[in-house]
C-alpha cells in the first residue's frame, strides 16, 4: 500500500509537470492570441515614427559598429523626434555585429535604448533584411554613390550565411541573444524579425543575389520566429507584409502566409495613394490583430504625412514613416535614382526623410500636422 501511494504521488508530479512544460513549450512556439494583442495595443498610446538610422551613417553596420556608434548625434536627432510628437522607432540591427562582439552589442543597444527612453521613444527593432547589398562587410563601409537612394544600405543575412546551412546556428545565436537580452525590457516596443523577406531587390544587385533566394528566406522564416520566442520576449513579434496584390483579387503568397500566421502583432508597408492605404487597412482587420504600418510616406509616390497619417489615426494604425534625417542613406532620392542617379541637383521633391541634418524640418506644414495629430511634443519647432 505504501508503493502504491508513492507511485500515485509521482503520477502526480509528472502529470503537473508535463502540462506545466507543455505550457513553456506552446508559448515559445505558438503566437500571442488575439486577447493578448490587443491588450497589449490598449496599453500604448498612439504609434507615431520614423524608420531610424542616424544621418551620419550609411547602413546598419556604420550605426551600429563600435567606431562608428555616435550616441551624440542619435540623442540630438531623436530629440527632434520628441519635439514633434514621434514616440516609436524602427530601428534595424545586424547579425554581423553580433558576430564580432555580443557584449559590446549588446551595451550600445542598451546606451540606445537609454537615450530613446529619455526621449519618450520606444523602438521596434528590426531583426533581419532582405534588402539591397546581399553582401555585408563589417569594417569601413564605402561613401554614398552621388545622386542614389540608399546605395549602401546592406541584407542580414547576407548571402553567404543565407546559403550555407552551417551558419544557422550563428544566426540563433544572434537572435536568442539580442531577443534574451532585452526579453523583459520596457523600452523596447516589439521585435520585427525579418524585413520584407520576399524582397529580390528588383535586380539592383545582379547575380550577387543567391539563387532561389525566396525559397531560402521561406525556409528560414519560421526558424527565426520561433528562435525569437525561445527567449521568452515580453514584447510582440512580427514580420511586415509589404506587397500584397489586391489589384486581381490574388490569393496571399506563402510568405505572407507565414508573416500573419506567426505574427503577434500585424505590421505591413505602404507607400501608396491613401485609397490604397485605407484599402489595405480594411483587408488587415480581418485577422483580429493590431496594425502597425512600418514603413510609409513616399511623396513621389502620392504616400505623403497629410493624406495618410489622418487615416491611421482613424483607424487606429501605427504609424512609421520612412526616414527621420537626411544624411549618407540618401533617401530623400527617389527609387528611380538606381537607374538614374540625381548627380547634379537634389530632386525638387524629397522623397523621403523628415528634418534637414541641421534640424530644420523639410516642410513645417508636416511636422505641425505630426505634432497636431499626436497631440504631443513641443509647440516650437526645432530650427
Amino acid at each position: 500500500m505504501f508503493g502504491a501511494r508513492k507511485l500515485f504521488q509521482a503520477l502526480v508530479i509528472w502529470t503537473v509537470l508535463v502540462f506545466v512544460l507543455s505550457g513553456i513549450l506552446v508559448g515559445q512556439t505558438a503566437p500571442w492570441t488575439t486577447d493578448k494583442a490587443a491588450a497589449w495595443y490598449e496599453q500604448q498610446a498612439w504609434l507615431v515614427g520614423s524608420n531610424y538610422i542616424p544621418d551620419d551613417a550609411i547602413n546598419e553596420l556604420e550605426m551600429w559598429q563600435a567606431q562608428t556608434f555616435d550616441p551624440a548625434q542619435i540623442d540630438k536627432e531623436l530629440g527632434w523626434a520628441e519635439d514633434i510628437g514621434m514616440n516609436t522607432m524602427r530601428v534595424f540591427l545586424h547579425d554581423l555585429v553580433w558576430q564580432e562582439n555580443p557584449q559590446g552589442f549588446k551595451q550600445r543597444i542598451d546606451q540606445f535604448l537609454a537615450i530613446a527612453a529619455r526621449h519618450h521613444i520606444k523602438p521596434l527593432f528590426v531583426l533581419f533584411d532582405s534588402c539591397w547589398d546581399p553582401q555585408p562587410k563589417l569594417g569601413l563601409q564605402h561613401p554614398p554613390i552621388p545622386g542614389v537612394h540608399n546605395s549602401g544600405w546592406v541584407q542580414s543575412p547576407g548571402s553567404a550565411a543565407l546559403t550555407d546551412p552551417s551558419q544557422e546556428p550563428r544566426l540563433k545565436s544572434y537572435v536568442t541573444g539580442v531577443v534574451g537580452a532585452f526579453a523583459n525590457d520596457s523600452r523596447v516596443l516589439g521585435w520585427d524579425v525579418w524585413n520584407e523577406p520576399s524582397n529580390t531587390n528588383e535586380g539592383s544587385y545582379g547575380k550577387l543575389e543567391p539563387a532561389h533566394k525566396a525559397q531560402l528566406v521561406e525556409a528560414l522564416l519560421p526558424k527565426v520566429f520561433q528562435w525569437a520566442r525561445e527567449a521568452h520576449p515580453s514584447q510582440p513579434l512580427t514580420s511586415g507584409v509589404w506587397d500584397i496584390d489586391f489589384s486581381h483579387g490574388a490569393d496571399l503568397t506563402h510568405m505572407q502566409h507565414i508573416q500573419l500566421d506567426n505574427s503577434d502583432v500585424i505590421t505591413f508597408h505602404n507607400y501608396s495613394w491613401p485609397e490604397r492605404f485605407e484599402e489595405e487597412i480594411l483587408f488587415l482587420q480581418r485577422f483580429h490583430r493590431p496594425l502597425i504600418c512600418t514603413e510609409y510616406m513616399a511623396r513621389g509616390a502620392g504616400s505623403t504625412f497629410d493624406t495618410t497619417l489622418p487615416l491611421a489615426r482613424k483607424y487606429k494604425v501605427g504609424a512609421i514613416n520612412w526616414g527621420l534625417v537626411a544624411g549618407k542613406t540618401q533617401t530623400y532620392y527617389p527609387w528611380d535614382s538606381w537607374r538614374h542617379p540625381y548627380i547634379l541637383d537634389e530632386p525638387t521633391l524629397w522623397f523621403h526623410e523628415v528634418f534637414h541634418p541641421d534640424g530644420k524640418p523639410y516642410r513645417e506644414a508636416e511636422v505641425g500636422l505630426i505634432h497636431e495629430l499626436t497631440g504631443r511634443g513641443k509647440p516650437q519647432l526645432p530650427r
